[in-house]
C-alpha cells in the first residue's frame, strides 16, 4: 500500500507524571502563547488528571486541545481511584492516550483491557491515541511486526467503521523512548509505520488506512523532528520529555508546519472527522 499523504500533522504532548499546579499553568500558557493562531497542525497537550481542569481553562479560546493520559472503561461506578470517559468530557478533554507502553509494561495492561478502553472512549466521542510498539528484545528477535499485528488486531477488535475517523495510532518502540541509549532511525520508523498502515488496511480497508494518522512516539526532539516528520507515513509526534519544555514543543510544532508546506498539502478529505482533521478554536 502506497501512502498518498492526505493527512495533517498531529503534535501531542504527554506530560506523564510531571508538573505541579504552578508548573502546569505556566507550561500550558506558554504553549498557548507560542502556538498563537496556528491552525495547520493539530495540537493537544495531556497533563496529569489533577491538572486537567486547570489546564483546560487556560486552553479555552486557543487552538490547543486538551487530552488525558488514560481512562477506565466504565461510565461510572465503584472503581476507586479511576477516571471515566464521562469525567474527561466534563472537564473538556477531546483526546485520550490509551495503551501507552508504560501502562503495558509497568502496570501490566493487556491488549484485551486496552481494547475495552478504546471502545468505550470512542463510544463517548473522545479521540483516541492508541499506542503500539515493541521492546528491544522483541526487535532483536525479529518480532516487531508480530507484536504490532497483535496489538492492532486485539486492541481494535470490535471497532466500527463509524469510529475510525476519531482514531490515531502512535508507534512508540519501547527501546527508543526516553534515555534508553537506543534511538530509532527515520527509516526504521517509516518501515514500522508502513506495516501499521498496511495491516490497518487489511482490517478496515485501504481508504480508512490512508486516512489514519500515525504518530511517532520515540523521543522526538527539535533537532530530529524534521527527519521523522518528513517520512511519508509519519503524521506527527507523540511527545514526552520535549512536551515539558514549551520552547521545544513549539519548535516541533514549527517543524510540522514546515513539513506540511514542503509537501504542499493543501486539500484534505471531507469524509474524515473535522474534529480530527482540522484544528478548532476551543470555545470559552
Amino acid at each position: 500500500m502506497q501512502s498518498i499523504n492526505l493527512r495533517k500533522k498531529f503534535i501531542i504532548g504527554n506530560w506523564k507524571m510531571h508538573t505541579t499546579t504552578a508548573d502546569a499553568a505556566r507550561l500550558a500558557k506558554a504553549v498557548v502563547d507560542g502556538v498563537g493562531t496556528e491552525q495547520q497542525v493539530v495540537i493537544a497537550i495531556c497533563p496529569p488528571f489533577t491538572y486537567l481542569a486547570l489546564v483546560g481553562e487556560i486552553l479555552k479560546g486557543s487552538y490547543v486541545s486538551l487530552g488525558a493520559q488514560n481512562l477506565y472503561p466504565e461510565k461510572d461506578g465503584a472503581f476507586t481511584g479511576e477516571i471515566s470517559p464521562t469525567m474527561l468530557l466534563d472537564v473538556g478533554c477531546r483526546y485520550v492516550i490509551l495503551g501507552h507502553s508504560e501502562r503495558r509494561h509497568i502496570l501490566g495492561e493487556s491488549d484485551a483491557f486496552i481494547n475495552q478502553k478504546v471502545l468505550i472512549a470512542l463510544g463517548a466521542s473522545l479521540n483516541v491515541i492508541l499506542c503500539v510498539g515493541e521492546t528491544l528484545d522483541q526487535r532483536k528477535t525479529g518480532q516487531t511486526e508480530t507484536v504490532l499485528d497483535r496489538q492492532l488486531v486485539q486492541g481494535l477488535a470490535g471497532l466500527s467503521a463509524d469510529n475510525l475517523p476519531r482514531l490515531i495510532v502512535a508507534y512508540e518502540p519501547v527501546w527508543a523512548i526516553g534515555s534508553t541509549g537506543h534511538h530509532a532511525t527515520p527509516d526504521q520508523v517509516q518501515q514500522a509505520h508502513t506495516f501499521i498502515r498496511r495491516r490497518f488496511g487489511d482490517l478496515f480497508g485501504e481508504k480508512a488506512a490512508q486516512l489514519l494518522p500515525i504518530q511517532y512516539g520515540g523521543s522526538v526532539k527539535p533537532d530530529n523532528a524534521a527527519a521523522f516528520l518528513s517520512q511519508p507515513d509519519v503524521d506527527g509526534a507523540l511527545l514526552g520529555g520535549a512536551s515539558l519544555e514549551a520552547d521545544q514543543f513549539i519548535a516541533i510544532v514549527r517543524a510540522g508546519i514546515s513539513e506540511l508546506k514542503t509537501e504542499e498539502k493543501s486539500t484534505f478529505p471531507q469524509s474524515h472527522n473535522p474534529n480530527l482533521e482540522r484544528p478548532q478554536l476551543n470555545a470559552p
